[in-house]
């Protein structure tokens, strides 16, 4: 408190002055870059979505950093105290620095993903082991993603430079969905694929994917393969390619629910595991035992 009652003692009123002129300079010049970015992104220019989170996040720190540095260097009292500080706190600087390498690296990350776009604000992606949504924002920390459940998952720039990342719309938005379905031995394999096709065809979000020459060879547009031999069934998987990534989950359960249906209208059968439960006392009972 003393060392603070004898800098503002030091003061005149030409420090003061520019220290407030620098301090509404900042929120100004903040205020005013913002109202541009948002104009920008509104107009329809180049910078996209992710530019315009990021920058906008990013603007108001840039702005006060320069803003504090410009009080620091032009008042002498300050330069002063921060050159005392620098010069005589070495290791608390160097805790600092080690406290702040995960902030700075958080930030790097944040540039280049910004720089390289390996995803964009509105993408649905996945980062290792958690599960899907929607990037909602990236800030100068951390990326801020939307489950499907209405969760922020919060992962910071670091991890999402250096994770495996599933992006769905990252250069095409439509997706080939896997739809598997067991039926049992008994019933009609030729009979089932065809009804998969004709129920996934039947879907609005359903395209075709085929190519010219694959559509005069006449080969379905959905694709049903045998792809192994359970238990208790005979497995199919189906290749439906979805318009929108976004709704690959609604389409899914359409389809399913289609599917479903028409087997049990044709006759086809979707097993399940048969068990047999033997009671201990029965086998004690048996008239057969000896």
């Amino acid at each position: 408190m003393k060392v603070l009652k004898e800098i503002l003692n030091r003061f005149d009123w030409h420090q003061i002055l520019l220290t407030v002129i620098v301090i509404i300079g900042a929120i100004v010049l903040s205020r005013t870059i913002k109202w541009l970015i948002n104009k920008s992104f509104e107009k329809g220019d180049k910078l996209d979505a992710t530019r315009f989170k990021f920058f906008k996040n990013a603007s108001s720190l840039i702005i006060w950093t320069v803003a504090v540095a410009i009080i620091i260097y032009t008042i002498p009292q300050f330069r002063s105290v921060a050159i005392t500080l620098f010069a005589g706190a070495g290791i608390f600087m160097a805790i600092l620095g080690f406290a702040a390498q995960q902030a700075f690296a958080n930030i790097i990350s944040g540039i280049f993903i910004v720089i390289s776009k390996p995803f964009r604000v509105g993408d649905m992606v996945k980062v290792g082991s958690q599960e899907y949504g929607i990037v909602e924002d990236i800030t100068l920390r951390h990326t801020i993603i939307n489950s499907f459940e209405n969760k922020r998952i919060i992962v910071p720039n670091s991890i999402m430079g250096s994770e495996i990342l599933i992006n769905d719309c990252i250069s095409e938005k439509e997706i080939c969905r896997f739809i598997e379905i067991g039926i049992s031995y008994d019933s009609d394999v030729d009979l089932a694929t065809k009804i998969i096709q004709e129920e996934s065809m039947k879907h609005p979000q359903c395209i075709d994917k085929r190519t010219a020459i694959e559509k005069e060879n006449k080969l379905p547009q959905v694709n049903v393969r045998l792809i192994s031999f359970g238990e208790y069934s005979v497995n199919l998987r189906a290749y439906v390619w979805i318009e929108n990534p976004l709704e690959y989950m609604q389409v899914h359960s359409d389809i399913n629910r289609a599917i479903k249906k028409r087997f049990d209208a044709e006759g086809i059968e979707i097993p399940f595991p048969y068990r047999t439960i033997v009671y201990k006392n029965d086998m004690n009972n048996s008239p057969n035992k000896k």
